[in-house]
C-alpha cells in the first residue's frame, strides 16, 4: 500500500481569508507568493521576498504562528541576520528585507489576519548607500585585454569577452543578462545593431533598444558558432557569468571585485563622461524619473573620483 505524504503543516490554509493569527508562519508562503504574483512582482523580487520570509523561519521556527511576531522580535531578527548569522550583509540586502517584512505583515493585516502589523515600526537603515567601485579607462582596457585572452581548451573562449564587452555596452542587470535570447539582437541595420531588453513591471511587458557597437555581431556569431545555444544567449548560470566576471577582474588585477553592479555602473560613467544625454542614459538603464535622481547624483559622484584617478 502506497503511504500518502502528509503535509508540511496539518491545517494549510488554501486561502487568504484562512490564515488566522495561529498560522504557523511557513504555511502562509505559498499563499504569499500567490498574491506578490497577482501584484505583478518580478520573479526575480517574488524569489527574493520568499527567500527572505525562509531566512525569517530559519531564525524563528517556521512553525511560529504569525500572531507571536512583535515589532521587537522582527529587530532581533534583523540584527542577527546582519551581525550574528556570520554571513555578510549589505545595506542593499537589509533594505530589501526590511522591505520584504514590510510587505509581509501589510498583507498580513489587510487580509484581517492580524489586527497589528508589527513590521510598520521597523525603521529603514537612514543614510545614502555607499557607491560602488566603477572602472577606470586604463582598467576597462586591461580586463578586456584579458577576458579576449580566455581559451577553452586549444580555442579563444569567446564568453569571457562577449559578457564583459555586452555588460559595457549595455549596462543590463544579472536578470536581464539571463533571458537575454538571440532574437533580442536586431541586425536589420548592420553599421548600428542594437539589443532589446524586454521586462515585465506590474503585469505589462516594457522594453527598451540598446545600441551596440557594430563589431559585437561578428563575436556574437563566434560565440553562438563555439556554444551553440539554441534560445537563451547563455547557455551557463548567472552564477558562472559572476565567476568569470571575477576571473577577469583578478587576472587583470583590478583593486576590487568586478560584478554586474560594477558593471552596471561603469557603463553608466563611460556613457556620462562621453557627453550621453543623462535621460538617454536613464532609459537605457531602465530607470523611472523618480529613481534616477538619486542615481544620476551616484553617477556624477564616480565620474569625478574616475576623473581624479585618471
Amino acid at each position: 500500500m502506497t503511504r500518502r505524504q502528509l503535509p508540511l503543516f496539518p491545517s494549510q490554509p488554501e486561502e487568504p481569508k484562512d490564515i488566522h493569527r495561529r498560522t504557523p508562519l511557513g504555511a502562509t508562503f505559498e499563499l504569499f507568493e500567490r498574491y506578490l504574483s497577482h501584484q505583478g512582482k518580478s520573479e526575480n523580487t517574488i524569489k527574493a521576498f520568499i527567500g527572505d520570509l525562509n531566512l525569517l523561519a530559519e531564525h524563528s521556527g517556521a512553525e511560529m504562528t504569525v500572531g507571536q511576531f512583535t515589532t521587537t522580535s522582527l529587530n532581533t531578527f534583523l540584527s542577527w541576520m546582519e551581525v550574528g548569522r556570520g554571513v555578510p550583509c549589505s545595506r542593499k540586502t537589509y533594505a530589501r528585507r526590511v522591505t520584504s517584512l514590510k510587505v509581509y505583515f501589510k498583507w498580513l493585516k489587510q487580509i484581517g489576519a492580524l489586527t497589528h502589523d508589527p513590521a510598520a515600526a521597523i525603521l529603514q537603515r537612514s543614510g545614502p548607500a555607499p557607491l560602488s567601485h566603477v572602472l577606470t579607462s586604463d582598467e576597462e582596457k586591461a580586463a578586456l585585454y584579458v577576458a579576449q585572452s580566455f581559451r577553452k581548451g586549444d580555442e579563444h573562449d569567446t564568453r569571457p569577452e562577449l559578457i564583459f564587452r555586452l555588460l559595457l555596452l549595455t549596462g543590463i542587470k544579472k536578470g536581464e543578462a539571463e533571458r537575454l535570447k538571440l532574437s533580442d539582437f536586431d541586425r536589420s541595420n548592420p553599421e548600428q545593431p542594437t539589443v532589446v531588453i524586454k521586462h515585465k513591471a506590474k503585469n505589462v511587458y516594457k522594453e527598451r533598444r540598446i545600441p551596440l557597437e557594430k563589431d559585437i555581431l561578428s563575436l556574437l556569431d563566434a560565440y553562438v558558432a563555439q556554444y551553440r545555444p539554441k534560445e537563451a544567449v547563455f547557455t551557463c548560470t548567472t552564477r558562472n557569468l559572476e565567476y568569470i566576471l571575477t576571473d577577469i577582474g583578478e587576472e587583470a588585477e583590478i583593486p576590487f571585485k568586478l560584478s554586474f553592479e560594477v558593471m552596471r555602473w561603469t557603463s553608466a560613467v563611460r556613457d556620462y563622461r562621453a557627453g550621453v544625454d543623462e535621460d538617454t542614459i536613464r532609459e537605457k538603464l531602465g530607470l523611472s524619473r523618480t529613481s534616477w535622481y538619486e542615481t544620476s547624483a551616484k553617477i556624477r559622484q564616480l565620474s569625478e573620483q574616475v576623473e581624479r584617478s585618471s
